[in-house]
């Protein structure tokens, strides 16, 4: 697939300036000032992550209230109901929270709606539950913002709720005795990128202040903490980039045995990274809800007992793998029926749909299909007697806006820009087609429409050596808005020692001056064509370490690849 490459700038006087204060390279002083990382002080925060760095919790709005209504209902010895939403975000956020409680109150219970019966946020089922149980104040987690008219209901049930989000809210708030959100207009929270955990980690913070606990009350959630930042997709940056920093080193030393049981199925005895939360820890999670119910999630989180964890551990180990081999299946059909349907592939959009295919991974194979046809796309299956299913958007285009053009057809929609969900009713899903296509052929640019690589910065290949690449690492943890940076060298000329590997992977061994790296490109057999015409080329990549046999050396993991234009 034919990519754009965007090569991103640097004001030369600030990285001129940067370079003089740090007295490192300036190739990465460059990547610096773009990450807007241009003194001494911001970089020694960002290179020396601290605690100290975190922002204090009463900034946040109603935090004095959510404290004060959650230690009336401990005085008064109420029963406290901790609810959240079924995906990584939620479960963590309810398994920290829940277990943060009960070590200072028993009378605590827990609720995750069932995915297929309930659907996303807070459910009327919920609120029934809580009022059969006596419950009387309710602690939502990654949901509740929207909930306007469900949260009327607890009320009209003698039922408050502490409302814990970081969805954007709408105009109209719901009638909750304290909303803990940084996205609020008035919140004059300094970092608005907290996930719902993260949110819920402030509460516990304020707190443990309030009732003079030791740090380490709340602290010990880091874990979990770190697990939900890396799998909802939020900034790494600022606070988030403190929570991970410690969150990835309690992991690393003394994880929550829930994390341990789940790395230890899936055979992870190296430095736990965010790589291993977003592509081993997250699935396990989601697979819960996906294939079942996502209570074994939570379970798995407070579960003290490190038998008891491997075995719920082991659960979602193979919930996980029904939902692989569903995600395969599927996404494989998929491609069969866009491939045997040309006026797809014409098209600006992908729309599939059949009714036997799982619901729980419609999202993922509709991210796969983006994968080979790059463009939005939306897979849909049967749901009782409605159609419903997920949509994924690409880079830059508005999805939510696209979808909302196309109401009409729809019985329920919801979601943000690069994803969400809809349901409309058989009778109407040509209609919505036509209308989906025809409103992303009105608004979607031809450059949205190829995938772009962002390279951080140019390179030369004699500046890369062990003391650059001990500084990348520095840099981590990774994530959006701090990604891996990305390099372009030029003019590089093939050795004459790459080579194709396993038939789908491109092993390269290039070299610039008198500089020569080897690499890997997986995926990328197709790119050997170019190689083989003997030509200069420009390639982009990123730097990682190769060890074999104890030795530890430096190599290229290629993005992409052209023949040099100068």
């Amino acid at each position: 697939m034919q990519k754009r490459w965007n090569i991103l700038e640097a004001a030369t006087q600030k990285t001129t300036a940067l370079q003089q204060a740090l007295n490192i390279n300036n190739t990465i002083c460059k990547i610096l000032v773009q990450r807007g990382i241009d003194n001494f002080d911001a970089a020694k925060n960002y290179f020396r992550p601290s605690l100290h760095h975190l922002h204090n919790p009463w900034l946040m709005k109603d935090m004095d209230k959510a404290v004060d209504r959650l230690l009336q209902a401990i005085n008064n010895q109420e029963n406290i109901l901790v609810y959240g939403d079924y995906d990584v975000d939620g479960t963590t956020s309810v398994a920290a929270m829940y277990s943060f409680l009960q070590n200072i109150y028993h009378n605590i219970d827990f609720y995750i709606p069932h995915r297929y019966k309930e659907g996303y946020g807070i459910s009327k089922e919920g609120i029934d539950y809580a009022a059969a149980k006596n419950i009387s104040l309710i602690i939502s987690l990654d949901c509740g913002i929207k909930s306007v008219a469900l949260i009327d209901y607890a009320k009209t049930l003698h039922i408050d709720f502490i409302v814990c989000d970081h969805h954007l809210p709408d105009n109209i708030l719901p009638n909750a005795v304290a909303i803990l959100n940084a996205k609020q207009k008035d919140c004059n929270y300094p970092f608005k990128e907290l996930c719902g955990c993260g949110v819920g980690f402030k509460f516990m913070q304020a707190i443990a202040e309030k009732l003079q606990l030791d740090e380490n009350s709340y602290l010990q959630f880091l874990d979990l903490v770190a697990t939900a930042i890396a799998a909802d997709i939020v900034p790494i940056t600022d606070e988030n980039r403190v929570l991970v920093f410690y969150g990835l080193k309690k992991i690393n030393e003394n994880p929550n045995i829930g994390i341990k049981a789940l790395m230890q199925l899936a055979n992870v005895q190296k430095n736990i990274t965010v790589n291993n939360l977003v592509f081993i820890v997250a699935p396990r999670i989601n697979a819960a809800g996906r294939m079942d119910d996502a209570k074994k999630a939570v379970q798995l989180f407070i579960e003290k007992d490190e038998q008891k964890a491997l075995q719920l551990a082991a659960i979602l180990h193979t919930d996980n793998n029904e939902r692989r081999e569903a995600d395969v299946s599927i996404t494989e059909h998929a491609l069969a029926m866009i491939e045997n349907d040309s006026s797809t592939i014409l098209k600006n959009t992908t729309v599939v749909y059949h009714e036997s295919w799982h619901k729980g991974v419609v999202g993922i194979v509709a991210s796969r299909l983006i994968e080979t046809y790059y463009k939005p796309t939306i897979v849909l299956t049967k749901s009782g007697d409605i159609i419903a299913g997920s949509a994924r958007s690409v880079a830059g285009f508005n999805l939510y806006e696209a979808i909302h053009a196309c109401k009409n057809y729809l019985t329920a929609y919801g979601g943000h820009f690069a994803a969400a969900g809809l349901s409309l009713l058989p009778e109407n899903l040509e209609n919505f087609k036509n209308a989906f296509e025809q409103v992303v052929a009105n608004t979607i640019t031809p450059e949205q429409l190829i995938p772009e690589i962002v390279i951080d910065a140019e390179i030369n290949f004699d500046e890369i050596n062990f003391s650059f690449f001990n500084i990348i690492t520095q840099m981590e943890p990774f994530g959006p808005e701090n990604m891996r940076p990305v390099f372009i060298a030029k003019n590089v000329i093939d050795t004459g020692y790459s080579k194709v590997v396993k038939d789908i992977h491109l092993k390269i061994v290039v070299k610039q001056n008198d500089t020569t790296f080897s690499g890997i490109g997986f995926n990328m057999a197709n790119k050997f064509a170019l190689i083989e015409q003997n030509k200069p080329m420009d390639i982009v990549f990123t730097i990682d370490i190769n060890e074999w046999n104890g030795e530890k050396s430096l190599q290229i993991k290629l993005l992409d690849l052209q023949l040099s234009k100068d």
